[in-house]
């Protein structure tokens, strides 16, 4: 009887254990795709024109200024950025002359542009400008960008490209989701970026003796913007402030 039962139990654990090794072995879980980090790519468009004389040195280190502070991570901060920065500088000698003086260049590695390396000129071809600049941006083709130009007067001479298209240009921009803002440099009338598309929420002016301190603030929107902190980069009360642009306004209104 004790034989019969010790059988039993032998061909049911045999079975058992036949069972078991005809059942596959669970697959190894495939480790999540790591996450693309984060980034955001600036391209600045400052006015070099002749009028810009008296602003130069203070443009010119503003700039510089946006450059250093959009690659400064704030406290808040979840996850790393890549940021880099484009710098071209247009006028008009019978026809548009646009340099690209610093392409893609992360903070970490950028040279401060100085008026030794350009100065102001020419006239302002600003259709034709911003035409190019979005064509640089294009070729670029980043995931988020924001694209910062900087006037101190209105169009006055493109042979490039018209206003619409100028304004079909931006229209691209926005069908990416990138940023557009428009910075008046001691000037307060907007008509041409009206014209082309630019929101009121995205156009500022800005004082003579501010213009670091509104690209130090630039700088930290646009790293909100390309963390996803920020849906997009517009200027609130306390930039407008900071900026006296009340008071460029009532005196070029």
């Amino acid at each position: 009887m004790l034989r019969k039962a010790f059988l039993s139990a032998a061909l049911v654990a045999g079975f058992a254990f036949a069972a078991c090794a005809a059942r596959p072995a669970p697959a190894p879980e495939t480790p999540p795709e790591p996450e693309a980090p984060k980034a955001v790519h600036s391209y600045i468009l400052l006015d070099r024109t002749g009028s810009m004389s008296n602003l130069w040195d203070e443009a010119l280190t503003s700039v510089n200024a946006y450059a250093a502070a959009v690659g400064e991570a704030d406290e808040d901060e979840a996850a790393p950025l890549e940021t880099s920065v484009t710098l071209a500088v247009f006028d008009a000698q019978d026809g548009l002359q646009y340099d690209v003086l610093r392409e893609s260049v992360a903070p970490a590695d950028w040279q401060s542009v100085t008026s030794d390396e350009v100065s102001p000129r020419g006239m302002t071809p600003l259709f034709d400008a911003i035409g190019r600049i979005i064509s640089t941006a294009e070729s670029d083709n980043p995931e988020k960008a924001v694209i910062v130009i900087m006037t101190d007067g209105l169009e006055n001479s493109s042979r490039e490209i018209t206003r619409e298209g100028a304004r079909a240009a931006l229209d691209r921009v926005e069908a990416k989701g990138w940023e557009v803002v428009f910075l008046g440099a001691n000037f307060g009338k907007f008509d041409d970026a009206e014209a082309v598309g630019v929101s009121a929420a995205q156009t500022m002016a800005v004082g003579k003796g501010t213009m670091e301190e509104s690209m130090n603030r630039l700088a930290a929107k646009s790293r909100s913007y390309g963390s996803g902190a920020a849906p997009s980069v517009e200027f609130d009360a306390e930039d407008r402030a900071v900026a006296n642009e009340a008071e460029v306004k009532d005196r070029d209104n």
